[in-house]
């Protein structure tokens, strides 16, 4: 699973429904030829797996998929996967997420504009501290992904510091990442705290956790922490708790999130024949 071009993993959790949605959504919104691994820790029914079948079998997108006979553990499972895709950078995506058109690609340059950057976050309707159109709020996936996308890409890309990255999206720098070592499987039950983790390990040697403000990913919630992961965050890292806090009440985001409101209320009707994945 080598290449130049990011590697979209998709971790495969057990609601058929949300993973339909999701792949469909990836489909459309995602240049064709694009490598998609979707792997699987022994999560996957009957019907999930019909699902997965046949769209592999369909999609114009380079997919492979692959399944553990015994579950490992969230963690470690993506860990083992994050390692086989080796020094390529990679796009981890919720398994209930919904991707707007251009999502990677915007990613992708958001993460070659800078190289001190680690990992890039997109906006979501559940994207916590990347949160829109209200920060730290759960809304809806918007109606119009399309709509959206168009807007979005008419934002400057600043991309400003996050606390850490989440869990709905992220573009993760592949040489970064085993720099500092991984995912923590040991220390972490879930992948939303395993990301926060490796967000501050990697901060701390001076690489930046940011939005990329030009990409948009909804997402049906939020990630949640497995019981005793963020007493382990907390143990780490004592200020992360108190961090976030201050992110979220001065919310340094805001003018930006008016903005994308700003442009989508001024957006058009789409372009004949326009590419979506620019």
């Amino acid at each position: 699973m080598q290449g130049a071009s990011p590697i979209v993993v998709v971790p495969v959790g057990s609601d058929d429904e949300a993973l339909d949605g999701c792949l469909a959504a990836l489909d459309a919104a995602t240049a064709p030829g694009t490598q998609v691994w979707l792997a699987d820790d022994a999560q996957a029914g009957p019907r999930a797996y019909a699902i997965i079948e046949r769209w592999v079998a369909r999609t114009a997108l380079k997919a492979d998929y692959t399944r553990r006979q015994r579950s490992v553990g969230e963690v470690a499972h993506l860990d083992e996967v994050l390692v086989a895709c080796g020094d390529a950078d990679v796009a981890v995506l919720a398994p209930d997420a919904a991707p707007s058109p251009g999502w990677l690609a915007r990613l992708s340059a958001g993460l070659a504009s800078d190289g001190a950057i680690a990992t890039a976050t997109p906006w979501s309707n559940a994207g916590e501290a990347a949160a829109w159109p209200r920060i730290g709020e759960i809304d809806a996936i918007p109606n119009d992904l399309e709509r959206l996308a168009r807007a979005a890409a008419g934002m400057p890309a600043l991309h400003p510091e996050l606390p850490a990255a989440v869990t709905h999206a992220v573009l993760i720098r592949g040489s970064a990442r085993r720099r500092v070592g991984g995912l923590d499987a040991s220390s972490y039950g879930s992948w939303y705290a395993a990301l926060i983790d490796l967000s501050l390990r990697l901060a701390g040697l001076g690489w930046r956790n940011v939005l990329c403000d030009t990409a948009f990913v909804g997402r049906r919630g939020e990630g949640v922490p497995f019981d005793g992961d963020m007493d382990a965050l907390a143990a780490r890292w004592p200020d992360w708790h108190p961090r976030l806090a201050n992110f979220l009440m001065q919310d340094p985001l805001r003018a930006s999130r008016t903005q994308l409101a700003v442009l989508l209320d001024s957006i058009g009707p789409p372009e004949p024949q326009r590419d979506l994945f620019a």
